[in-house]
């Protein structure tokens, strides 16, 4: 399949099955600009040259999120990009400290390609921080987000030089802003 085609059938998949989903911020911005946002990065690391990362930064959280199946992304998308998806899909059956704490232990392990998918992710929700904290979230409940984002990709680094160094500008202006 096209790459161009690979990615636009994910951002259509991703939009239907996130349909009504709002982000945690205040805003209550649409999800799907989350999604489209960690794809755009993935675009722009990868110079457009990985039609299946792209299309994974696109259904990365939708294993986890909707109720899609690892099977359904693969007959769609094929194995690579349903790899992808499982390799950063947590599981919504742990505690989430239990799945933070995975996170940052599993992240040195991942592949490359999930590695950049880790960073792009938290680069994206680090700035949807920034722009529109949730709420019911106090200062220290930010803070220990943003300390644990910088752990999960610290085990990340080394895949892909520019997106890490879009992730340290992210997280520098974090730690001033929060």
């Amino acid at each position: 399949m096209n790459g161009m085609v690979l990615v636009m059938q994910a951002a259509e998949f991703a939009a239907h099955r996130h349909t009504g989903q709002r982000r945690k911020g205040e805003a209550g911005e649409p999800y799907v600009n989350h999604l489209a946002e960690v794809a755009r990065l993935l675009a722009d690391a990868t110079d457009g040259a990985d039609a299946d990362l792209i299309a994974a930064g696109w259904l990365h959280d939708t294993v986890e999120d909707t109720g899609t199946s690892a099977a359904e992304i693969e007959t769609f998308f094929g194995p690579r990009v349903a790899g992808l998806v499982i390799e950063v899909t947590d599981d919504k059956s742990l505690p989430q400290a239990e799945r933070k704490r995975l996170q940052v232990e599993a992240a040195p392990h991942k592949s490359a390609a999930a590695k950049t998918l880790k960073i792009a992710d938290k680069t994206s929700n680090l700035r949807a921080l920034m722009l529109s904290p949730p709420a019911d979230w106090p200062s220290e409940r930010i803070l220990d987000y943003v300390d644990w984002a910088e752990k999960v990709v610290a085990g990340c680094r080394g895949v892909n030089p520019a997106l890490e160094a879009v992730f340290d500008e992210t997280i520098e202006r974090a730690r001033k802003v929060l």
